[in-house]
C-alpha cells in the first residue's frame, strides 16, 4: 500500500493478525509493516501512520542510508563529520605560517587549518584532531567511572582498530578507537564501562555482563547506536 502525507510518500505492507493494537515496524531494508488487530478499518492504519510520520520516514531512511554504506568523502567547505554524535561542517582555510596543520572545533563548524590546499593533509589533519580528542574523553570517562572498579588500568591507548571498539589484555591495558569520537558520550561511556568490566572479567560471562548492567542499566541501546551507526563514522 502507498500513503501520501505532507509532500511524502511512503509504501508499506499491513499484516492483519490476532492482536489489540496497531504495531509499525521497520526491517533492516529501511521496509515499513504496519500490523493491526484483524477487521481494523484502513481510515485506522493511516492515522496511525501519520501520528508516527515524522519518525518512521527518518527510521526507514536511515536504513536504506546505511545500506548504501559511507559515501566517498569530499574535503571541502559543507562536508559534515560527526563529533561527539553531532554533524560539523568543515570550513578549510590556508595558512603557509602555521608549523602544523590543525583543526579548531567551533560552536558551528570544524575549522581546518592547512599549510597546503591538500586532500590528503586535511585528512591527516582531521584524525590527528580525532585521535588527540578520544584519548582526552576517553580518560575523562575513566575518571568518572572508576570508583565502580577497585583495579585501575595500567595504560590507555588510542588505535586505529579495523574490528574493535575497545580491548582490554591481561596486563590491564586498555586500548581504544580512535573513531570513538564520533559516538555519542554516552556510548563512548558504554565502550570505557565495558573494557573497563573486562579488568575484572576478562571473558563475556553471565557475571560480565552482570557488571556491565549494573553500571550502565541501558548498555544495549548504547550498543544498538553502534551497530546501526558505525558506518557513518569515517574520515
Amino acid at each position: 500500500m502507498i500513503h501520501t502525507y505532507l509532500g511524502e510518500t511512503i509504501s508499506f505492507n499491513v499484516l492483519y493478525k490476532k492482536r489489540k493494537s496497531i504495531g509499525i515496524y521497520i526491517d533492516s531494508y529501511g521496509n515499513v509493516e504496519v500490523q493491526a488487530p484483524k477487521d481494523t478499518p484502513d481510515k485506522n492504519v493511516t492515522e496511525v501512520l501519520e501520528i508516527n510520520w515524522e519518525l518512521i520516514l527518518q527510521k526507514s531512511n536511515e536504513m536504506k542510508e546505511r545500506l548504501r554504506g559511507p559515501k566517498e568523502r569530499a574535503y571541502e567547505f559543507g562536508e559534515t563529520f560527526l563529533y561527539l554524535g553531532s554533524s560539523y561542517p568543515i570550513q578549510i582555510s590556508h595558512d603557509e605560517s602555521i608549523q602544523q596543520d590543525q583543526v579548531v572545533l567551533k560552536k558551528d563548524c570544524l575549522n581546518i587549518i592547512v599549510k597546503q590546499l591538500d586532500d590528503e593533509r586535511i585528512q591527516q589533519a582531521l584524525k590527528r584532531f580525532y585521535y588527540q580528542q578520544c584519548k582526552a574523553i576517553v580518560e575523562k570517562s575513566i575518571k568518572k567511572y572508576q570508583s565502580n572498579f577497585k583495579v585501575k588500568p595500567s595504560s590507555i591507548r588510542i588505535t586505529d582498530s579495523k574490528t574493535n571498539w575497545g580491548t582490554c589484555d591481561s596486563k590491564r591495558q586498555l586500548t581504544f578507537n580512535w573513531k570513538l569520537a564520533m559516538a555519542p558520550q554516552q556510548v563512548i561511556d558504554y565502550v570505557v564501562v565495558h573494557e573497563m568490566c573486562h579488568l575484572i572479567h576478562l571473558n563475556h560471562d553471565r557475571s560480565f555482563w552482570r557488571l556491565v548492567g549494573k553500571i550502565i542499566p541501558d548498555y544495549k541501546e548504547r550498543e544498538n547506536w553502534l551497530a546501526l551507526s558505525s558506518w557513518k563514522m569515517t574520515v
